[in-house]
């Protein structure tokens, strides 16, 4: 069991741990398209483009797995599954518009061509049709959590908007990370376990494999942000640090340098000398904060590992195995 994937192997592909669910993320695909029956046709528009560009439902499968995985009732693992697929893109709305972003995976963003009240609005209905299908789940705590889960997010879009930039505090990083793609996953696997009916044991190691993953992959989306090909991330290369938002290849590079005159600058408060700040985000990229940052995230993915090893042999338990061992090698 476990075998034959270790973190370093590029092999795997996303197909592989999604076979287990594909009737279960069809099931998902429509609901999400469901949920514009009867809204304005603009509205209903808007919902199709988002969900047409929506990504791989990486948490959508990853809800599906953890759920089956441990037994849990097949309709309220898709209805769970959507919702979380739906707040995940609900706060996507809104981060473009904070961002003025134009593109999101090479698609144009609802920014491109709506007004910044429409696109709120946009996003605050796509918030309330998540919370509908959390609730169609019929538990309590679930929805509870949903919505704890939604103030984090929410509290940490804040605290990056009025504390972080320029900031190189490694607690503040993972607030921030915790609070961006943490937070999410983690509901993710504790809520698919919750509704799994297993006990209280095994809802909590499905809620630390989900927050070990969840961290792991916004430090690789930081590393990538550094070492990627602006054609594949879908976004200029060092686009954080070119707006002050320091990550953890980054904080290395500045605890390993304090008195670069780079580094200095950015936490000056003069992160917006664009000249500068490009100069940083090549030092960076050759740095070994980059190499350091992904053998802090693969000790994240060795924690989650170690959670999976008590639970039941399976399809699915072995997909959760490679998809958080996917998410150190990935390339996007």
């Amino acid at each position: 069991m476990h075998s034959g994937f270790l973190p370093g192997n590029n092999g795997l592909k996303t197909a592989s741990f999604f076979s287990p669910v594909q009737e279960g993320l069809q099931e998902v695909e429509a609901l999400l398209r469901s949920q514009s029956v009867g809204a304005h046709p603009e509205l209903g528009a808007a919902l199709e483009h988002l969900i047409s560009a929506g990504g791989k439902r990486f948490r959508p499968a990853l809800g599906l797995l953890t759920g089956q995985m441990l037994g849990g009732s097949h309709q309220k693992l898709v209805t769970l599954a959507a919702a979380v697929e739906l707040l995940h893109t609900a706060t996507l709305v809104h981060d473009d518009l904070i961002d003025g972003a134009l593109l999101r995976r090479g698609n144009p963003t609802l920014n491109v061509q709506w007004s910044p009240p429409a696109t709120v609005l946009t996003g605050d209905y796509i918030f309330a049709r998540a919370a509908k299908l959390a609730a169609d789940t019929d538990h309590l705590p679930l929805m509870k959590l949903y919505a704890e889960t939604l103030a984090v997010i929410v509290n940490g879009e804040l605290t990056q908007l009025f504390t972080a930039r320029g900031l190189t505090s490694r607690e503040n990083y993972y607030k921030r990370i915790y609070a961006k793609t943490g937070s999410l996953i983690e509901l993710t696997t504790r809520a698919a376990a919750m509704i799994s009916r297993v006990d209280g044991t095994v809802v909590e190691s499905m809620r630390s494999y989900g927050y070990n993953l969840g961290m792991a992959f916004q430090i690789v989306d930081d590393v990538l942000d550094f070492t990627g090909e602006q054609e594949e991330v879908g976004k200029p290369v060092g686009s954080d640090l070119l707006q002050g938002l320091v990550t953890l290849p980054a904080i290395y590079y500045a605890e390993a340098h304090p008195d670069d005159p780079d580094v200095i600058c950015l936490t000056s408060g003069c992160y917006s000398e664009h000249e500068r700040m490009e100069r940083l985000v090549q030092t960076v990229r050759k740095s070994s904060g980059v190499k350091r940052s992904l053998e802090e995230a693969q000790g994240y993915i060795q924690k989650a590992l170690q959670l999976l090893a008590g639970m039941p042999d399976s399809v699915e338990c072995q997909a959760l195995h490679d998809l958080a061992c996917y998410t150190v090698t990935r390339k996007i």
